[in-house]
């Protein structure tokens, strides 16, 4: 079902405005220059963005991880705190996502990934023709141990998708700046992982029967990981997989198609809230916006889909020239 959408307030024509008025008024008291506009990457966040980050005991330039949630078209960024751990910042309403549950298998399909990614600063796309934009990473060393294709798979603004999670433009613009910031502040590079919906068991057992489901398993392991311990998990990938929790006993590369190393498997300490902060720990903040994806409608038809002719996962291994010898689950990014 698609409907109609008001996209929230165009943010940029109002500071257009805002400029021209107060550029009209220095005019006229006899200024000699005009109050210059900063461009939508460099905004700051809100005042009272800034004010739930120190409420949630946070700092602005704190790391950050995303999650994306296709069915119900949710995306969760987190923030560290000062014990390392992830708590929960806002949800974000994904304006607009193409294709099916299931991952993306080659350009054109117009499907959005599904899996796991990291984006570096270099992904970071300040000029896209979408407002804002950063790239996902896709394929990562999963992807081309795969086979699949595709390229510029994006989080951007503008709520139109053929391929990439669109958001409105003053959703896109906060998590923009979220993202800048935390590369400011030191952040190498955050991860985002990407499921085909809320990865509980209940949830994952509707589509037993399903072509993804093995591949949907192994998604779930990198979820109940992060929900356990509110620290996204080391991932590697080797023998065609995505291994979880994955920890090299010493620095190597890993060859995505080759014998997996020897990894080990460390086992942290559940995460638990200080004592007068279980509220904090576990409340959840939505933000209202759009959704052109109605979520029961999304499950039912990939309920009864049949298994698409793209989709097959068997057969030969196709030769990945321009592939290095290793490369971490969380992306190989060319």
């Amino acid at each position: 079902m698609r409907v109609r959408l008001d996209i929230l307030g165009d943010t940029l024509v109002s500071r257009v405005k805002l400029a021209l008025a107060a550029g009209f008024a220095c005019v006229a008291a006899g200024c000699s220059s005009v109050p210059a506009l900063l461009p939508p990457s460099e905004q700051p966040l809100t005042p009272e963005t800034v004010s739930l980050i120190g409420k949630k005991g946070m700092q602005a330039g704190a790391p950050i991880f995303v999650r994306i949630f296709k069915e119900e078209s949710e995306l969760e960024v987190w923030k560290m705190r000062d014990d390392g751990r992830f708590y929960h910042f806002k949800t974000y309403p994904i304006c607009n996502w193409s294709g099916d549950l299931g991952p993306k298998i080659k350009e054109g399909d117009k499907q959005a990934p599904e899996g796991f990614y990291t984006i570096a600063q270099t992904q970071m796309n300040p000029n896209s023709k979408f407002y804002l934009a950063f790239n996902l990473g896709y394929p990562n060393a999963y992807d081309r141990a795969h086979g699949r294709t595709g390229q510029a798979l994006m989080i951007h603004g503008k709520c139109k998708s053929a391929g990439c999670y669109a958001m409105t433009d003053a959703l896109a613009e906060e998590i923009y700046a979220l993202a800048r910031d935390a590369f400011r502040s030191g952040q190498q590079s955050f991860e985002v992982h990407a499921f085909p919906f809320r990865m509980t068991q209940e949830k994952l057992d509707r589509f037993k029967k399903h072509q993804w489901y093995s591949f949907w398993k192994t998604l779930k392991e990198g979820y109940d990981f992060f929900e356990a311990n509110r620290i996204p998990p080391a991932i590697a990938v080797c023998e065609r997989r995505y291994v979880v929790n994955a920890v090299l006993a010493e620095p190597q590369l890993i060859d995505p198609l080759g014998r997996c190393p020897r990894f080990l498997r460390p086992n942290l300490q559940a995460f638990t809230p200080r004592p007068s902060e279980w509220k904090l720990a576990s409340e959840r903040l939505a933000v209202p916006g759009p959704k052109t994806r109605d979520a029961s409608e999304v499950a039912s038809t990939t309920r009864a889909q049949s298994v698409p002719a793209y989709a097959s996962t068997t057969g030969s291994v196709p030769t990945l020239s321009g592939m290095p010898p290793g490369a971490s689950a969380l992306g190989f990014n060319p």
